[in-house]
């Protein structure tokens, strides 16, 4: 029970245990009767703690050392204490690459702080750079590996030795072998066995195997009282019809291991290389996500400090015309309305400030996250690189060919087909009888002693001195040959295995084909959006520099006398307005620019980031060598099929959309859009740190109570 280990930890004498034992037997025992519930205790008052400790939830004692990055990190910022940050300005490069390095587990955005998130509910289904060597090395019956596969073909070495002695009174003169009646049998017995089995590619096995057995009795009428026997033999069995060939062993694995009626069909070597190959797939899937989610990030932090210096400026602007306001409002030429709507512009230009100041300090800290970087560090993320504004034109029919090719999702889908593929070939084997070819030879041995001279008295019996000579002179032999054969009748087993198969693989091909189709549909989404934002951020950027001149013109006339204040503080409003839809529009466009390079499948070969598989092993190296060697010298068999079928796709870059072979990969030729055109733009300047100041000594009453004030 729970509080044995815990009364162990204390130094308490041992009856306290049977002690405690008992009172929670009386506990139990409470539970059922009303009568039983009160707690009674023997012995001093200390038993309490057995009482209340033994209950309680215990955690493992893990020796594991924290992160530095956690342990050593320091206060996140906030708008009422951002403490004395530096500015770190990094590069979208810089930040992909930070994520990389640090991200040994694959974190993803629209996991953080969701009850659901698989990094804290489902960790061992999060995806992380162990993936494809814990798939390489997996030994699950139904998930192999590819050396758990090759384990069934290892060579099996087994080997016994056993001693004994029996006695036993005879209870029969005759029986007992002339002994005489009421006297012991004595027989000394030992034995000793080993056996070399390997099963080959083919689906044969072949098995060497030795036995010696010793018997020393003390029964009369016996050419000798203590004898070895022994032989040595060879097995061959080879499956011809279920099981038999190298294509149902490479999938399946050998027959001969299975066990009747249960062959697993995905348990071959081909197969487990196939799942492999899957286990890729999604690792690649894993860190093409993970680079989406980190330039997503960036540029919404780029943003964030665009919206903060577009806010700020709102609120320096309506702070100076508070000021004027009041001041006019002092010497008789303003109005308390003028100077009320003046005041009540400045607070809402706070607000929209320390909302734009707190969302930059939030997604810098997604940033981070993204990153494997600590929560704060002494210094704050500041982009330096600056979105798109060029016009990029792609046309349709090179990018859902190119999508249908380079996509990982329908990579691993085809790996899921050809494994059913080969496993629909296989079951077709299990549906036939169980026909297997058996043959084997022995050479025999018998003997006085195991091993030594032979004599030559001339007697018959000295010619069995030796077990190992007459074992080595092989004139005593047995040989067997012949087939052997079994079949379920009806072979619902087979079939319906059989069956089960055609169809995963039909609904494999189903869910293909509906992968493509959903395919074309991302891919057009994505250049709506690309033409969306692109347009939007054009007509913003026009905004915003007719909401400038408007800006320049009512200040004029209000300055003159002319106009109300109420259009000057609304032409600054639209101003900010205008400064960050352009910006968010920017922004946006990069992002849809991001997705259709995930939606194209070329997110990371445009950022140089590329994956392999680590090398061979040097038997692996030796034995392909081996095969080429073979089939360079070999002579062709026109009515054998001496090539092996294709497996995989070595030319990715080409797609056969519409009965043509469409090349994809390549440059966008004038033809179909042009050079794409630069958007008219002012260069982007690079966003300023943000420190913690108050309000200056000759400002009004008011806001002095509001607290500090961010300013770049």
């Amino acid at each position: 029970m729970n509080f044995g280990h815990k009364a162990a930890r204390s130094d308490r004498p041992w009856w306290h245990s049977v002690v405690v034992a008992a009172c929670l037997a009386g506990q139990v025992a409470g539970c059922r009767s009303p009568q039983a519930r009160d707690l009674h205790y023997l012995g001093d008052a200390d038993l309490q703690y057995y009482k209340n400790q033994a209950t309680q939830i215990d955690y493992a004692h893990v020796h594991t050392a924290v992160e530095d990055e956690v342990q050593f990190s320091e206060r996140p910022p906030t708008i009422r204490d951002p403490g004395a940050a530096e500015p770190w300005d990094l590069t979208l490069q810089d930040a992909l690459q930070l994520a990389l390095n640090n991200s040994k587990v694959l974190r993803t955005r629209g996991s953080f702080k969701s009850p659901a998130n698989p990094l804290m509910v489902n960790p061992e289904r999060v995806t992380s750079t162990f993936d494809p060597a814990l798939q390489e090395t997996n030994t699950n019956f139904f998930q192999k590996g590819i050396e758990s596969a090759l384990a069934a073909f290892d060579t099996q070495f087994k080997t016994s030795m056993k001693w004994g002695r029996d006695e036993l009174v005879q209870n029969n003169f005759l029986l007992g072998g002339g002994l005489g009646f009421g006297q012991e049998l004595v027989a000394e017995t030992a034995q000793f066995q080993s056996s070399l089995s390997k099963i080959f590619a083919n689906g044969g096995g072949f098995e060497v195997s030795q036995n010696w057995n010793y018997q020393g009795t003390n029964q009369p009428f016996q050419l000798f009282p203590s004898v070895y026997r022994g032989y040595v033999r060879a097995d061959y069995r080879q499956p011809l019809l279920q099981g038999a060939g190298t294509e149902f062993t490479r999938t399946s694995g050998p027959i001969l291991r299975s066990l009747p009626g249960l062959a697993q069909l995905d348990g071959g070597v081909v197969i487990a290389r196939i799942n492999t190959d899957i286990s890729i797939a999604d690792f690649e899937l894993g860190v093409t996500n993970l680079v989406r989610d980190v330039e997503d990030a960036y540029w919404e932090l780029y943003l964030a400090y665009r919206t903060y210096d577009a806010e700020l400026a709102a609120r320096e602007a309506a702070y100076s015309f508070w000021r004027n306001a009041k001041q006019r409002l002092e010497v008789g030429r303003g109005s308390q309305a003028d100077e009320a709507q003046a005041r009540d512009n400045y607070f809402v230009t706070r607000i929209r400030l320390e909302n734009a100041a707190a969302s930059l300090y939030m997604n810098e800290g997604q940033l981070r996250r993204m990153c494997g970087l600590p929560v704060s560090d002494g210094r704050i993320i500041r982009p330096v690189d600056s979105p798109l504004t060029a016009e990029m034109v792609s046309d349709w029919r090179v990018a859902l060919s190119e999508s249908l090719v380079r996509r990982v999702e329908l990579r691993r889908q085809k790996w899921h087909i050809k494994s059913l593929e080969m496993q629909v070939a296989a079951a077709d084997s299990l549906v036939k009888p169980r026909l297997d070819f058996v043959a084997g030879y022995q050479v025999n041995a018998f003997g006085d002693d195991l091993l030594s001279y032979e004599s030559s008295d001339g007697s018959p019996a000295s010619k069995y001195n030796s077990a190992v000579t007459t074992l080595m002179r092989g004139d005593q032999t047995s040989w067997d040959l012949g087939f052997e054969f079994s079949l379920p009748i009806g072979l619902r087993q087979a079939l319906a295995t059989k069956r089960h198969a055609e169809l995963k693989l039909a609904k494999a091909r189903a869910v293909l084909a509906a992968q493509e189709l959903e395919i074309s549909h991302e891919l057009a989404h994505s250049l709506q959006l690309i033409d969306w934002w692109y347009q939007v951020s054009q007509s913003n950027f026009y905004r915003r520099n007719a909401a400038q001149k408007q800006l320049e013109a009512t200040a004029q006339e209000y300055n003159a006398g002319k106009i109300p204040i109420d259009l000057v503080l609304r032409s600054e409003a639209n101003l900010a307005a205008a400064e960050v839809g352009y910006f968010t529009a920017l922004v946006k466009y990069n992002q849809a620019l991001t997705d259709l390079r995930v939606r194209r499948g070329t997110l990371l070969e445009e950022y140089n980031i590329h994956l392999s598989e680590s090398d061979w092993t040097p038997e692996a190296y030796e034995e392909a060598l081996r095969r080429a060697w073979a089939r360079s010298h070999a002579l062709p068999a026109p009515k054998l099929r001496t090539e092996p079928r294709e497996f995989v796709e070595g030319d990715w870059g080409r797609y056969v959309l519409d009965g043509h072979d469409v090349p994809t990969g390549l440059p966008i030729p004038p033809e179909m859009g042009g050079t794409p055109a630069a958007m008219e733009t002012v260069p982007p300047v690079a966003p300023a740190p943000i420190e913690l100041q108050s309000l200056p000594d000759d400002a009004p009453a008011e806001p002095s109570q509001s607290g500090p004030l961010l300013s770049p």
